[in-house]
Protein backbone atom coordinates (compact mmCIF):
# COMPACT_ATOMS: atom_id res chain seq x y z
CA UNK A 1 0.00 0.00 0.00
CA UNK A 2 1.60 3.47 -0.88
CA UNK A 3 1.88 5.99 1.72
CA UNK A 4 -1.11 8.53 1.12
CA UNK A 5 -1.27 10.03 4.79
CA UNK A 6 1.63 10.74 7.35
CA UNK A 7 0.39 10.91 10.94
CA UNK A 8 1.77 14.11 12.70
CA UNK A 9 2.13 14.05 16.19
CA UNK A 10 3.17 16.34 18.55
CA UNK A 11 6.29 16.32 20.29
CA UNK A 12 4.90 14.17 23.48
CA UNK A 13 3.42 11.88 20.99
CA UNK A 14 -0.42 12.74 20.96
CA UNK A 15 -2.05 12.88 17.23
CA UNK A 16 -2.32 16.15 15.78
CA UNK A 17 -3.04 16.16 12.07
CA UNK A 18 -3.61 13.35 9.13
CA UNK A 19 -0.76 15.24 6.40
CA UNK A 20 -0.51 14.68 2.92
CA UNK A 21 3.13 13.27 1.91
CA UNK A 22 4.23 16.89 0.32
CA UNK A 23 3.01 17.90 3.43
CA UNK A 24 5.46 16.03 5.46
CA UNK A 25 8.02 17.11 3.40
CA UNK A 26 8.12 20.72 4.21
CA UNK A 27 8.24 19.97 7.65
CA UNK A 28 11.26 17.48 6.75
CA UNK A 29 12.95 20.17 5.05
CA UNK A 30 11.74 23.44 7.48
CA UNK A 31 13.52 20.97 10.40
CA UNK A 32 10.50 20.82 12.05
CA UNK A 33 10.49 16.81 12.86
CA UNK A 34 11.64 16.14 15.84
CA UNK A 35 11.14 12.19 15.61
CA UNK A 36 9.84 9.55 13.64
CA UNK A 37 8.04 6.12 13.74
CA UNK A 38 7.52 3.38 10.83
CA UNK A 39 9.26 0.91 8.63
CA UNK A 40 7.75 1.96 5.18
CA UNK A 41 9.73 5.34 3.75
CA UNK A 42 8.71 7.23 0.47
CA UNK A 43 11.39 9.44 -0.76
CA UNK A 44 11.27 12.33 -2.76
CA UNK A 45 13.43 13.72 -5.04
CA UNK A 46 14.06 17.52 -6.03
CA UNK A 47 16.67 19.58 -7.99
CA UNK A 48 20.08 19.85 -7.68
CA UNK A 49 22.75 21.72 -6.03
CA UNK A 50 25.73 23.33 -7.43
CA UNK A 51 27.59 19.78 -7.13
CA UNK A 52 25.17 18.75 -9.11
CA UNK A 53 23.60 16.64 -6.10
CA UNK A 54 19.61 15.89 -6.23
CA UNK A 55 18.32 16.26 -2.93
CA UNK A 56 16.52 13.40 -1.42
CA UNK A 57 13.88 13.12 1.56
CA UNK A 58 13.02 9.95 3.00
CA UNK A 59 9.26 10.38 4.88
CA UNK A 60 8.45 7.87 7.78
CA UNK A 61 4.70 7.16 7.83
CA UNK A 62 4.53 8.90 11.49
CA UNK A 63 6.46 12.08 12.44
CA UNK A 64 6.30 14.07 15.74
CA UNK A 65 6.48 17.78 15.06
CA UNK A 66 8.47 20.52 16.89
CA UNK A 67 4.75 22.54 18.23
CA UNK A 68 3.35 25.92 18.40
CA UNK A 69 0.71 27.53 20.40
CA UNK A 70 -1.08 26.54 17.66
CA UNK A 71 -0.63 22.70 17.89
CA UNK A 72 -0.98 22.55 21.59
CA UNK A 73 -4.43 24.78 21.87
CA UNK A 74 -6.17 22.23 19.23
CA UNK A 75 -5.06 19.36 20.89
CA UNK A 76 -6.75 20.39 23.84
CA UNK A 77 -9.66 21.28 22.35
CA UNK A 78 -12.78 19.08 22.52
CA UNK A 79 -13.53 16.73 19.69
CA UNK A 80 -17.08 17.57 18.65
CA UNK A 81 -19.65 16.04 16.53
CA UNK A 82 -20.61 18.09 13.43
CA UNK A 83 -23.26 17.36 11.25
CA UNK A 84 -20.86 16.27 8.70
CA UNK A 85 -19.35 13.52 10.84
CA UNK A 86 -21.53 10.67 9.97
CA UNK A 87 -19.04 8.48 8.18
CA UNK A 88 -17.15 8.75 11.40
CA UNK A 89 -20.05 7.91 14.26
CA UNK A 90 -20.72 4.89 11.81
CA UNK A 91 -17.20 4.10 11.97
CA UNK A 92 -17.19 4.19 15.54
CA UNK A 93 -20.56 2.12 15.94
CA UNK A 94 -19.18 -0.73 13.37
CA UNK A 95 -21.92 0.30 10.72
CA UNK A 96 -24.26 -1.00 13.58
CA UNK A 97 -27.72 -0.29 14.02
CA UNK A 98 -27.80 0.54 18.57
CA UNK A 99 -31.54 -0.71 17.77
CA UNK A 100 -32.29 -4.02 16.13
CA UNK A 101 -28.27 -4.95 15.76
CA UNK A 102 -27.99 -5.62 12.33
CA UNK A 103 -25.12 -4.42 10.50
CA UNK A 104 -25.50 -2.13 7.29
CA UNK A 105 -23.75 -0.70 4.66
CA UNK A 106 -23.60 3.40 5.08
CA UNK A 107 -26.02 4.37 2.90
CA UNK A 108 -28.24 2.64 4.58
CA UNK A 109 -27.94 4.53 7.81
CA UNK A 110 -28.76 7.52 9.79
CA UNK A 111 -28.01 9.34 13.37
CA UNK A 112 -30.23 8.96 16.11
CA UNK A 113 -30.29 11.28 19.06
CA UNK A 114 -30.83 9.12 21.61
CA UNK A 115 -31.95 12.13 23.90
CA UNK A 116 -34.25 13.59 20.73
CA UNK A 117 -33.79 16.78 19.43
CA UNK A 118 -37.32 17.93 19.96
CA UNK A 119 -36.68 17.46 23.33
CA UNK A 120 -33.88 19.08 23.94
CA UNK A 121 -30.97 16.19 22.93
CA UNK A 122 -27.65 17.42 22.03
CA UNK A 123 -25.77 16.75 19.00
CA UNK A 124 -22.66 14.70 20.24
CA UNK A 125 -21.26 12.14 20.87
CA UNK A 126 -22.58 10.54 24.01
CA UNK A 127 -25.89 11.54 22.57
CA UNK A 128 -25.54 10.30 19.23
CA UNK A 129 -25.69 6.32 17.84
CA UNK A 130 -26.05 4.96 14.50
CA UNK A 131 -29.43 3.31 13.79
CA UNK A 132 -31.06 2.02 10.31
CA UNK A 133 -33.07 3.71 8.87
CA UNK A 134 -36.17 1.48 10.06
CA UNK A 135 -35.46 2.00 13.80
CA UNK A 136 -35.09 5.69 13.58
CA UNK A 137 -38.28 6.19 11.66
CA UNK A 138 -39.93 3.73 14.04
CA UNK A 139 -38.59 5.18 16.94
CA UNK A 140 -38.85 9.05 15.46
CA UNK A 141 -38.67 11.51 19.00
CA UNK A 142 -39.34 8.49 21.30
CA UNK A 143 -37.48 8.10 24.26
CA UNK A 144 -35.55 5.06 24.19
CA UNK A 145 -36.94 3.80 27.61
CA UNK A 146 -40.68 3.60 25.84
CA UNK A 147 -38.41 2.36 22.62
CA UNK A 148 -35.86 -0.31 22.83
CA UNK A 149 -33.00 -0.63 25.43
CA UNK A 150 -29.22 0.37 23.31
CA UNK A 151 -27.44 -2.57 21.82
CA UNK A 152 -24.10 -0.28 23.00
CA UNK A 153 -23.65 2.52 24.98
CA UNK A 154 -22.54 5.98 23.04
CA UNK A 155 -19.35 7.79 23.90
CA UNK A 156 -16.78 10.28 22.81
CA UNK A 157 -13.75 8.78 21.30
CA UNK A 158 -10.27 10.30 22.38
CA UNK A 159 -8.19 11.81 20.38
CA UNK A 160 -6.42 8.61 19.12
CA UNK A 161 -9.51 7.23 18.61
CA UNK A 162 -10.69 9.99 16.38
CA UNK A 163 -7.37 9.51 14.24
CA UNK A 164 -7.98 5.77 13.57
CA UNK A 165 -11.79 6.83 12.88
CA UNK A 166 -11.04 9.57 10.40
CA UNK A 167 -7.97 8.61 8.95
CA UNK A 168 -7.65 6.99 5.06
CA UNK A 169 -5.83 3.75 3.81
CA UNK A 170 -3.84 3.34 7.51
CA UNK A 171 -0.78 1.86 6.97
CA UNK A 172 -0.24 -1.10 9.56
CA UNK A 173 2.50 1.28 11.86
CA UNK A 174 0.16 4.36 11.81
CA UNK A 175 -2.85 1.27 13.54
CA UNK A 176 -0.61 -0.08 15.78
CA UNK A 177 0.74 3.07 17.18
CA UNK A 178 -3.06 4.64 17.48
CA UNK A 179 -4.45 0.98 18.33
CA UNK A 180 -2.06 1.21 21.46
CA UNK A 181 -3.26 4.26 23.21
CA UNK A 182 -7.07 3.47 23.21
CA UNK A 183 -8.49 3.10 26.32
CA UNK A 184 -10.11 -0.52 27.42
CA UNK A 185 -13.74 0.94 26.20
CA UNK A 186 -12.91 2.04 22.67
CA UNK A 187 -15.01 -0.38 20.22
CA UNK A 188 -12.52 -0.19 17.78
CA UNK A 189 -10.64 -2.71 20.11
CA UNK A 190 -13.01 -5.06 18.73
CA UNK A 191 -12.27 -4.60 15.02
Amino acid sequence: MTMQQVLTLDISGRPYAWLTPEEAVTQYAKGKVAWELGDDRLTFVGGTNYDGVRSRIAIAPIIATAGSDIMASQIWAPLTLSSHDNHLLFRRDHNQCAYCAEVFPQRLLTRDHVMPRSRGGLDSWTNCVTACRDCNQEKGSKLVETFRPLIYVPYTPCRFEHFLLSGRNVLADQQAYLMAKLPRHSRQRLS
